[in-house]
């Protein structure tokens, strides 16, 4: 407990925590199911190219999600590319620059150009109004992505799509199990790609997948994640090799059986009187590794921040949510003793904002008196669930 700012690991007093509390910690579920999972896939010497884990993996993913279709691949960013390709979109598409920097890659990587949406303040997810405005006639598709677990505006989207007949997907790494006026997330669009990275509360260690209720779509996708085959020494189309393996699935399966949330911040500097970077080297200093989240934005790295045609994008909302938005540790690795604590630190640096503000601002002038470095935070990952205020 702290009972005053000079107390604080950052000014020299004891670390809250003696090991590190990390984000993204995995989740592990039912050890004794898992490996239970893992003798019978072993003793089965079955590891990969569709194995019975895979199937009941994704038919009890599409049972969830209320979808015809949901094919597991390797990782979400393999699932992003396979299903751009297999939407056969070029030339631009609309995305946001406020989402992990995969989504944007998934479409360089192919030869196609992300052109780069402002967000909703209150959501934090595409601006129809500005994705509107960008449509030109090179447009093929519009990307959305839904944030910590809060969903696109669906029927905007999909009426903007229509009018002007164009490709719709979802980035839905963060959605697995909300939803959109009570339909699951999953059902929209041509498709929803989910992520499975241990980093997420559902993991297969890594692992993504496509959710669509267009059979054709799903037909061309399964060919297209195993290398184009489509029966024995009978390959049909181009493929690579998406597919997800066994232990992978088994993962993903005792992940469905104990599901739950993380925590997105998002730091007031007016009322917390303290910024997202301040809160989180205090933070950090006490072992609670907070970080930065989807910062700077993708439009502020390469290559894209590089591109002429990109330099004079103006995105108000995203840049100022690019330094007010901070994930905490949670998960099964933090227990309840210690997000209670992590929470009452918080508050407590709230409480003393001003005192601490006076204490950092003489430590940067020490720095710059003795030339010493100043300490950086580091970005953060993505993450999945609301975003409270601290202020």
């Amino acid at each position: 407990m702290k009972r005053a700012v000079p107390d604080l690991a950052l000014f020299g007093g004891a670390p809250a925590f003696g090991e590190p509390l990390r984000v993204g910690r995995p989740n592990i579920g039912n050890r004794e199911r898992l490996l239970a999972r893992f003798n019978d896939l072993l003793d089965r010497k079955w590891l990969t190219n569709n194995g019975p884990y895979v199937q009941e993996f994704e038919q009890r993913l599409a049972a969830r999600l209320g979808v015809e279709h949901c094919i597991a691949t390797c990782n979400g960013t393999v699932a992003l590319e396979i299903a751009i390709r297999a939407l056969e979109l070029s030339g631009e598409v609309i995305v946001p620059s406020f989402t992990f920097i995969a989504t944007a890659h998934a479409l360089q990587w192919q030869g196609i150009t992300p052109i780069f949406c402002d967000v909703d303040p209150a959501t934090h997810t595409m601006d129809p109004a500005h994705a509107r405005r960008l449509i030109t006639p090179r447009t093929t598709a519009i990307m959305g992505v839904h944030l910590w677990g809060q969903s696109c505006q669906v029927d905007a989207l999909t009426n903007l799509a229509q009018r002007h007949r164009l490709k719709l997907l979802f980035d839905a790494s963060h959605a697995l199990g909300c939803t959109w006026r009570r339909r699951m997330i999953g059902q929209f669009g041509q498709a929803e790609i989910f992520s499975f990275h241990a980093t997420k509360f559902l993991n297969t260690f890594e692992g993504g997948a496509i959710a669509t209720s267009d059979s054709n779509l799903a037909r061309k996708i399964r060919l297209m994640k195993n290398f184009g085959f489509a029966g024995y020494d009978n390959v049909i189309c181009l493929g690579t090799n998406g597919k997800m393996s066994e232990i992978s699935a088994a993962m993903g399966l005792t992940s469905l059986e104990s599901m739950d949330q993380y925590i997105i911040v998002n730091v007031d500097e007016s009322g917390a009187r303290l910024s997202r970077d301040q809160l989180v080297s205090l933070l950090q200093a006490e072992n609670i590794i907070a970080r930065r989240y989807f910062y700077p934005g993708c439009h502020r790295m390469e290559p894209y921040r590089s591109n002429p045609a990109k330099a004079g994008y103006q995105l108000p909302v995203t840049e100022r949510l690019a330094a007010q938005i901070m994930a905490l540790p949670t998960g099964t690795a933090v227990g309840a003793a210690e997000i209670l604590q992590v929470c009452e630190l918080i508050k407590f640096i709230v409480a003393h904002a001003s005192e601490i503000r006076k204490k950092l601002s003489a430590r940067r002038a020490a720095n710059r008196s003795t030339g010493a470095a100043v300490t950086k935070t580091s970005p953060g990952n993505r993450r999945n669930t609301r975003a409270p205020s601290v202020a």
